[in-house]
């Protein structure tokens, strides 16, 4: 006769079979991001070695990115519908395999003509992968622990940004050349997808009863995902690329013509705010998980940390004392990442999640477009204190409207929980 494992240790047990499959779906989902911002970067990492190999200026090799960032942006709504029409992970591995192609095909014919094109397929790529992997998620993990697993998917995708530079310039310095380069950022995204589709107990695991929707989004299953609200979102969406985008593109180049930094400490500076963002992700994900309240989180974080970068053209910072204050504001930033998250969940309709997610990330889109004219206007007009206060100004209006949001989904949980009763 088989003992009985007693009921206590059998349901420590269950619990704990059940916690893997949410795992294997996150490292999946997560790895895919990662693949996703490698490619992202792809080519900015290799900006500097590209104008000698394919004999053209920073002019044409700003255009393939614009190519890639209005594709990116006109495709992402659409094929959030998409996700929700014919599977995330379906279209997640489709987009893994046509960035790698993309890529791949780069490592094949090297030329100007063709990057354009092969950037224009890495930009359709690119519009997939937010919407199913958020799509993924919010169906696929608990709702207690959605705040940390927004985090390690967030968190998977700036290492994917920061490891870009060194292994490609590494690769293109080792062989010379950036065709390499290229097939290496493809053979990465191959890999993504096939880890994608790997036998894992989450499949079983879906057949399982989950935890049902809360009142609020149960309401909402049916409703149109073109509302106010999204659009706000999708607004905030782009406040959140423009500050983003005002330090980290423009920050060095605003440090040393205006405030004469030198470079090994301006380089410093960013490289503490993109590092200082990545752990604040990480600390973001626990607290989202720990309050119902994430317009509220979002718009303390982004507030900390307008004043904290507004202390750089007021006060002309310099030396460690800079480095930490661009630290200190990166680690908020990175704060609001998994609440932002949260937000759009929220405003989700149950089944949804994929087009609410794929219309809000074109707001990214958005600003990386509009950002670097503005910015480089700034720059070229001699005010590099202006970078500084814009990203203090979109910081400041990203903080207002996640404060409104966080009343709207107040509202609007109440009136749902009372119907139910009713």
């Amino acid at each position: 006769m088989v003992p009985r494992m007693p009921d206590c240790r059998r349901a420590r047990f269950l619990r704990h079979d059940m916690k893997l499959p949410r795992i294997a779906l996150l490292s999946q989902v997560s790895v895919a991001h990662l693949v996703s911002h490698l490619h992202l970067m792809a080519l900015p990492a290799l900006l500097p070695v590209l104008p000698d190999q394919m004999g053209v200026g920073f002019v044409e090799l700003g255009l393939a990115l614009s190519i890639f960032n209005i594709v990116s942006a006109l495709v992402q709504a659409p094929l959030g519908f998409a996700v929700d029409r014919f599977g995330a992970r379906r279209m997640l591995t489709l987009g893994l395999l046509l960035g790698s192609a993309s890529f791949l095909s780069l490592g094949l014919l090297p030329s100007y003509a063709w990057l354009l094109v092969a950037m224009g397929l890495a930009g359709l790529a690119n519009g997939i992968y937010h919407p199913a992997d958020y799509s993924l998620l919010s169906t696929g993990i608990d709702e207690r622990r959605m705040g940390r697993a927004f985090s390690v998917h967030t968190f998977a995708g700036y290492a994917g940004g920061a490891i870009a530079p060194a292994m490609l310039l590494g690769i293109a310095a080792w062989q010379g050349d950036t065709r390499l380069a290229f097939a290496a950022a493809g053979v990465a995204g191959l890999v993504a997808a096939a880890l994608l589709w790997l036998p894992t107990r989450e499949r079983v695991a879906a057949a399982t009863p989950r935890k049902p929707a809360s009142p609020a989004r149960r309401s909402r299953g049916s409703a149109k995902v073109f509302t106010p609200v999204v659009f706000a979102l999708t607004f905030l969406f782009v406040l959140l690329s423009l500050s983003g985008g005002s330090i980290q593109n423009f920050s060095v180049s605003a440090l040393l013509s205006g405030y004469v930094v030198p470079l090994a400490v301006a380089n410093g500076g960013l490289t503490a705010f993109l590092f200082a963002s990545a752990f604040g992700v990480l600390s973001g994900g626990a607290l989202a998980d720990r309050t119902a309240h994430h317009g509220t989180v979002a718009a303390v974080a982004l507030g900390l940390a307008a004043l904290l970068i507004a202390l750089v053209p007021i006060f002309g910072l310099q030396g460690y004392l800079l480095v930490a204050v661009l630290g200190l504001s990166g680690f908020l930033f990175g704060i609001i990442a998994p609440s932002r998250d949260m937000l759009v969940r929220a405003a989700a309709p149950a089944g949804a999640e994929g087009r609410v997610f794929g219309i809000v990330s074109t707001g990214f889109n958005i600003g990386g477009a509009v950002g670097p004219v503005l910015f480089g206007w700034l720059l070229d007009s001699g005010r590099p204190q202006g970078i500084f206060w814009s990203a203090v100004l979109f910081m400041l209006f990203t903080a207002m409207i996640s404060l409104l949001q966080e009343r709207r989904t107040a509202r609007g949980r109440v009136v749902a929980e009372a119907a139910v009763v009713r």
